[in-house]
């Protein structure tokens, strides 16, 4: 069987409370579900932790991608081409870049996609 069959899959709310630890009932239900189950992070989920972390608690790029890249090593939580993933999080911490942005490049990079894009930064990376 496929491990996406049947899979349990966890919002960002789940992620980001068991992160920020800013609700102590809400953390423990987050530790208990993520350190307790196989589940399935989809990447629009990894998306919007992202998005929460940096415009909602200022949390630096740099910062965001070396904790989720610290929380893709579990070996429980399965995300969708990991290897795309944490090498977009690299970049994200590295680069001015939107995360989605360095999810493109990473599958650029990675697998070697071509990607059509109107953004200029974007664009100026796929080209160098």
């Amino acid at each position: 069987m496929q491990w996406w069959k049947n899979m349990k899959i966890v919002d960002a709310n789940i992620v980001l409370r068991y992160l920020l630890n800013d609700s102590e009932e809400l953390a423990e239900k987050a530790t208990e579900i993520l350190e307790n189950n196989e589940v399935f992070i989809p990447n629009e989920v990894i998306a919007e932790i992202v998005y929460v972390l940096e415009k909602v608690y200022k949390v630096k790029n740099d910062e965001i991608s070396d904790t989720l890249r610290n929380l893709l090593q579990y070996r429980n939580l399965k995300v969708a081409d990991l290897d795309v993933v944490e090498e977009a999080l690299v970049f994200y911490g590295k680069l001015r870049l939107d995360f989605v942005d360095t999810l493109l490049y990473a599958y650029h990079e990675i697998k070697g996609h071509q990607v059509y894009t109107f953004d200029k930064k974007l664009n100026k990376l796929l080209e160098g």
